[in-house]
C-alpha cells in the first residue's frame, strides 16, 4: 500500500470539502446527498484523509476529540486549519481555505431540518470570510499535514 505524501493530504481534504459547496445545511446532517451541518461537513472532509474521530460529533465534541490527538493549536488561520467558533461554548466549526476564507456548512440552525427549510433560509455549504464571524475561539491543524 502506498501512502499519499503528507502535503497532498491537505489538498485532498480541501478539494473533497469543496465538492460540497451548495449542498443544503441540515441540522444534524452528515451526508453528501442529504445535507450537512457544520460538524458533519468537517468530519466528512477529515474522513477523506483518515483523520475523522469515531462517532457523530458536535463542534464542541469534535474539538475535544481532536485537541488531544495529532492536532496542534495555531495562532493564525492557515489553509487546512479547523476553526472553532462560539461564545460562551463552541457551537460551530469550519475549515480555513486561506488566512481569510473558510468553507462551512452554515446559515441554518436547529430549526433547519429539511431541504425546503435550508432553501428558504439560504443555508448551505458555502465559502465565507473568516472575519464575518466575531466568535473565533480556537484553531487546530493536523500536524500530519506538515511532517
Amino acid at each position: 500500500m502506498t501512502m499519499t505524501p503528507q502535503p497532498m493530504r491537505l489538498d485532498i481534504m480541501i478539494d473533497y470539502a469543496m465538492r460540497f459547496v451548495g449542498v443544503p445545511y441540515i441540522w444534524g446532517g452528515a451526508h453528501p446527498q442529504q445535507g450537512f451541518d457544520c460538524s458533519g461537513l468537517v468530519q466528512e472532509a477529515l474522513a477523506s484523509v483518515g483523520l475523522d474521530p469515531p462517532g457523530d460529533q458536535t463542534a464542541a465534541s469534535l474539538y475535544d476529540a481532536l485537541k488531544v490527538s495529532a492536532f496542534q493549536p495555531i495562532e493564525n488561520p492557515t489553509r487546512g486549519a479547523l476553526l472553532f467558533f462560539g461564545s460562551p461554548k463552541l457551537s460551530h466549526v469550519a475549515i480555513a481555505l486561506s488566512q481569510h476564507i473558510m468553507i462551512e456548512a452554515g446559515g441554518g440552525g436547529d430549526h433547519t431540518k429539511t431541504v425546503a427549510g435550508a432553501i428558504a433560509a439560504r443555508a448551505a455549504v458555502r465559502l465565507r470570510p473568516i472575519e464575518s464571524r466575531t466568535d473565533l475561539k480556537f484553531m487546530l491543524i493536523a500536524d500530519r499535514f506538515f511532517i
